[in-house]
């Protein structure tokens, strides 16, 4: 556990900075461009390129960390067969994307002809491309996480955030917003080549194309194509969030954008950390048929993970408007943008364990190389669920049924998968370690009545000094919480920072 922790910390930096400059850059569209429908065509041309990203690279990497462990044949070859399997198909998806561009933009997001079509299409036609180079560095990330090369792959993040923001911003100011299709293109070919220098010395790597007809890469397709399912299902989230946010005006496209983000970015980060060491340990460890081993990551990760997200997700609960003031308020965005965005925000934060522990708790399913199960619950979830929740609120709450039905369906979604995995494969959350859940339980009651009372009694003008008073109460409350109920994962970080200033 010691090691885990060293390396997530080490991980869990690195993917702060790189996720704090993807989340400056969507701060400074709203900057520059407020709620208006120039921020919107921004946000909505680069939905898909991320969307197929996200789905298509993490499952095709996910797939192939799971059989690296397992396959008989040898790893060079295997790398190499991988490699043409994904360059091929993603070159071809992105090529169809790119050619049903104007079916596309009209029906999904009910793009009128005219000027704010032609610039919706022009950063559409600069961000697509930019789909093949970031789903490689995707594989190419994973190819280093399985080799415990973590720094690398996760400073490749950071390459990628880093460039996109100083081009795109840099190229707005000259030629407007198109300056951002130019910059995420620009963007994911620095990533893209930074990777592909950074596994020239990694074993068994090669970039020579091999024809892809191997037993391995038939089971890549069958393990990778329940995760894209999935992770489209998981994803769906967001498109699902365009398409309805799209029938309401500009402002709702991006309120409920910039709200998203801001509630995924601490648990993205924290999230990210965690899982990138785990899977690839949780890989090896069902490779081994260790049984014992995976039921401790299980347990151990979910608790890690909960401690990390828990007392953000409050504090962004109560204090929502003061962290979208000091994050927003400056230029085009005034104060009737932070009203709009304000209860979103109270509403999306309360998201936050549950799409992180989705997407940890789904790798133990992909380990146990039950890929179908995730993607049936997702399926019930976010078109189901998601979906009745938001058509029954839509027409009184307008944006806020979009929050509403996310946190509803990520809620049912994680109970899903925790009931299913402890009935089939026996990893109970809940077992002899009752007394362990409790102390959990009685832990976040408190905590939130602390964050209550702050919230109602303490009340700052300067914004700055509002949000730094309360921040630091909250914080200083939750380690002493921590150590109160004496938990675990408190004496091991301390006792591991006392044996570095031991030596020193």
């Amino acid at each position: 556990m010691n090691r885990i922790l060293k390396i997530v910390g080490a991980v869990a930096v690195i993917n702060i900075l790189a996720r704090l400059f993807g989340f400056l850059r969507e701060v400074i569209i709203g900057w520059q461009y407020g709620t208006t429908e120039l921020a919107a065509s921004i946000i909505n041309a680069y939905t898909i390129p991320n969307f197929l990203y996200l789905v298509i690279g993490g499952a095709f990497t996910t797939a192939f960390i799971s059989i690296y462990h397992k396959t008989s044949a040898s790893l060079t070859d295997y790398i190499r067969r991988t490699f043409t399997t994904i360059i091929v198909s993603i070159s071809i998806i992105s090529l169809l994307f790119i050619i049903f561009a104007n079916p596309i933009l009209h029906w999904y997001f009910q793009a009128a002809t005219g000027e704010e079509y032609e610039r919706l299409k022009s950063l559409y036609y600069w961000m697509m491309p930019s789909t093949i180079m970031l789903v490689l560095s995707t594989w190419l990330s994973g190819v280093l996480n399985v080799q415990g090369k973590f720094h690398l792959s996760s400073f490749s993040v950071l390459i990628y955030n880093l460039s996109f923001l100083i081009i795109s911003v840099g190229l707005s100011l000259v030629i407007g917003p198109i300056g951002y299709g130019v910059g995420a293109l620009l963007g994911a070919a620095c990533m893209f080549f930074f990777l592909v220098f950074g596994v020239r010395k990694a074993e068994h790597m090669s970039f020579k194309l091999m024809p892809p007809n191997a037993d391995d890469q038939k089971e890549l397709w069958k393990v990778a194509l329940p995760i894209m399912l999935g992770g489209a299902t998981a994803q769906m989230y967001i498109l699902i969030q365009r398409f309805f946010t799209n029938m309401l005006d500009a402002s709702a496209v991006t309120a409920v954008n910039y709200a998203t983000k801001m509630s995924q970015f601490p648990q993205a980060i924290l999230m990210t950390a965690v899982t990138t060491v785990i899977f690839p340990l949780l890989s090896k460890k069902e490779g081994e048929e260790d049984a014992a081993a995976v039921k401790a990551l299980y347990l151990r990760g979910l608790r890690l993970l909960y401690i990390l997200v828990m007392p953000v997700s409050v504090y962004f609960y109560f204090q929502a408007e003061p962290i979208i003031r000091i994050v927003f308020e400056r230029n085009q965005w005034g104060a009737t943008d932070t009203a709009v965005m304000t209860p979103l925000l109270t509403v999306f934060s309360l998201t936050m364990f549950f799409l992180a522990a989705n997407m940890y708790v789904t790798r133990f399913y992909y380990a146990k190389g039950n890929s179908m199960t995730p993607v049936i619950f997702s399926f019930i979830t976010v078109f189901g669920v998601n979906i009745a929740v938001i058509q029954l609120m839509i027409g009184q709450y307008a944006a806020h049924a979009i929050a509403w039905g996310t946190v509803v369906s990520a809620a049912v979604n994680f109970l899903l998968l925790v009931i299913w995995l402890q009935w089939k494969y026996k990893l109970k959350l809940i077992d002899k370690n009752m007394s362990q859940f409790m102390r959990f339980a009685t832990l976040t009651v408190i905590y939130i009545a602390i964050a209550w009372l702050v919230s109602t009694y303490i009340h700052i003008n300067f914004i700055w000094l509002h949000v730094i008073v309360t921040f630091m109460i909250l914080l200083i409350s939750y380690v002493l919480l921590l150590a109160l109920f004496r938990l675990q994962e408190l004496r091991q970080i301390i006792a591991k920072v006392k044996k570095k200033l031991f030596k020193k």
